[in-house]
């Protein structure tokens, strides 16, 4: 599949859509699983610990009301993950989907480990060698997404899971924000640390086709969280200070206003996240080139 083409991707989860919504069943919830315990909760949707009452198999169930889910919607978020569960950093998917007469439904893997923000220590962060083990595996699997035209959109530790002590093994979940590379998107939430200052500036209703400079941004993001314990800012918009001084920073390449907790990173570790923050997309790196800083201390004052 040409990663450069969204609409190869688009017409192949047209048609997995349509198979999988002609071959969706309709059953009782209880009569097939039985409920364990709620492993997470959103505004779409709750994810259950549950164990196949025929087979004793533990899975996590995904249930969307269909109050608040369109069945495209639905379909979409579930073809998208079987189409990249085969990879080892993604969610293994049982390859299950139904509907009951309130919710949408389908079943993945359980990670019994919960995800990566429960090992996040505020202020401190995770110990140097785990943040390099998950940056090993994440540019892995959004490498994959990315070669399949695909575009995350939804890079942050809550939806990395631990399949391990000390990340050894982790995977993405969570897969209703992706799509394919070119798709035309605009701003509709609030403005988050994880968004790229490009979309951060399409409020007044323009869109921009998105690509996977997107993931790099937030993937950006997420290591400068696994390294210090913090967000770099809380907005990506001017007024936010802290992105200001992010700013100048690009810029100027003065870093005297950045923020102390910057002071935690080694030189090689500013120049991998000024590369993947880069405030302009097309300047801005893709997500493999975090590998090429394995070898360097990232950390001034290393965490063991």
């Amino acid at each position: 599949m040409d990663p450069n083409n969204g609409s190869v991707a688009d017409n192949l989860l047209e048609e997995m859509m349509e198979i999988t919504g002609q071959n969706l069943i309709t059953i009782k919830v209880d009569d097939h699983y039985k409920f364990i315990k709620q492993l997470g909760k959103g505004k779409y949707g709750q994810v259950t610990l549950v164990i196949h009452r025929q087979k004793g198999t533990p899975m996590a169930l995904k249930l969307l009301p269909k109050t608040f889910t369109k069945r495209q919607n639905f379909l979409y978020e579930y073809c998208v993950a079987l189409c990249l569960s085969s990879h080892p950093n993604i969610i293994g998917m049982f390859g299950i989907a139904f509907e009951s007469s309130d919710h949408y439904g389908f079943l993945y893997e359980v990670a019994l480990h919960q995800d990566l923000i429960s090992i996040i220590k505020p202020t401190e962060g995770v110990p140097e060698p785990v943040a390099k083990v998950c940056t090993n595996q994440l540019v892995s699997a959004l490498e994959y997404i990315h070669s399949k035209g695909l575009v995350y959109r939804d890079v942050k530790p809550e939806n990395v899971l631990l399949f391990g002590p000390d990340c050894q093994r982790i995977k993405l979940t969570d897969f209703g924000l992706t799509r394919p590379k070119g798709t035309m998107l605009k701003l509709v939430s609030g403005v988050i640390p994880y968004t790229a200052p490009e979309l951060s500036n399409t409020q007044n209703g323009e869109a921009v086709p998105i690509d996977f400079t997107l993931d790099a941004w937030a993937f950006g993001v997420l290591l400068f969280c696994l390294l210090t314990g913090y967000f770099p800012w809380e907005t990506t918009v001017a007024s936010d200070p802290f992105f200001e001084d992010f700013i100048i920073w690009q810029e100027t390449g003065s870093h005297e206003h950045l923020a102390w907790h910057w002071k935690k990173l080694t030189t090689e570790a500013m120049d991998m996240l000024k590369q993947l923050l880069a405030l302009n997309p097309c300047n801005r790196s893709p997500v493999s080139k975090a590998l090429w800083y394995l070898d360097y201390p990232w950390r001034v004052d290393t965490w063991k």
